[in-house]
């Protein structure tokens, strides 16, 4: 979102950040993961928390949602 509290206003959608979809077609994951059911929830390291899609996922074929995006510490560090 846009703004800090978007729960506080009337029409939230108006306040949908812009660059908050960002499709990634060529990422690497562990075999396993091709055969995940949608719901399924896993944290890939140093991205966040990602929820297969039940609406887009095929066999063989999952579609991670993210759902939260982890803190990167390091760059706040390296920054100062």
């Amino acid at each position: 979102f846009s703004i800090e509290d978007p729960g506080s206003e009337e029409n939230f959608v108006k306040y949908l950040n812009p660059n908050s979809l960002e499709i990634l077609t060529t990422c690497y994951v562990e075999q396993n993961l091709k055969n995940a059911e949608p719901g399924n929830q896993y944290q890939f390291e140093r991205l966040g928390y990602f929820c297969v899609d039940a609406k887009d996922t095929a066999a063989g074929k999952p579609v991670f949602n993210r759902v939260v995006q982890l803190r990167d510490s390091w760059a706040k560090i390296a920054k100062n």
